[in-house]
């Protein structure tokens, strides 16, 4: 699936949404890796990541080459500074009306309007793709991440006090989260 759109970010500087592509590996997983670093919310730490440049790029061009999932990326002067994407919960007849939702923003652009701009961005491929639920896992703690979704109507449907299980914290409660599309 492929996306393209440039937004104007709070402090006035053009944003660049786009699918990613083979060619992104490399910032993409600098992107991953760093954005994990940054925050205790999202679900691996960097060290878990397996996935070489090359194996990010052929996701990436996987998922370009797909009809219902997408990886974008947030570039702000050439720099990825965020992922969003969109997956199928599979093509069983059961479930491939719905979608995963997932999202990370370098912490360096909190605030600007980038997780909002990626969530629309996502919202607007899953409807696209025919997508009639679009799904999301959060920590309870993060009440920024929490009041977006809420705003963009997300709906909470269900909560897991021992979801996550946090190096340095302990254990985190989790949000389970729907959008009707």
């Amino acid at each position: 699936m492929e996306y393209r759109k440039t937004i104007k970010l709070k402090d006035g500087r053009d944003c660049v949404l786009r699918n990613g592509t083979e060619a992104d590996g490399e910032a993409a997983l600098a992107n991953f890796k760093l954005t994990h670093e940054q925050t205790d919310y999202l679900l691996s730490y960097p060290d878990e990541s397996s996935m070489t440049a090359e194996q990010e790029a052929a996701f990436l061009k996987a998922k370009t080459e797909s009809g219902n999932e997408i990886e974008i990326m947030a570039e702000v002067g050439g720099k990825t500074v965020g992922l969003a994407g969109i997956s199928s919960l599979g093509n069983r007849e059961k479930v491939r009306h719905r979608a995963d939702f997932g999202i990370s923003v370098d912490k360096e652009y909190w605030g600007l309007g980038i997780g909002r701009a990626l969530t629309d961005a996502c919202i607007e491929c899953a409807r696209k793709a025919g997508y009639v639920q679009l799904e999301l896992t959060a920590v309870a703690e993060n009440a920024h991440a929490l009041a977006l979704y809420r705003s963009e109507g997300f709906v909470e449907y269900g909560r897991n006090p021992l979801g996550f299980r946090s190096r340095y914290t302990g254990w985190q409660e989790i949000v389970h989260m729907r959008l009707e599309l």
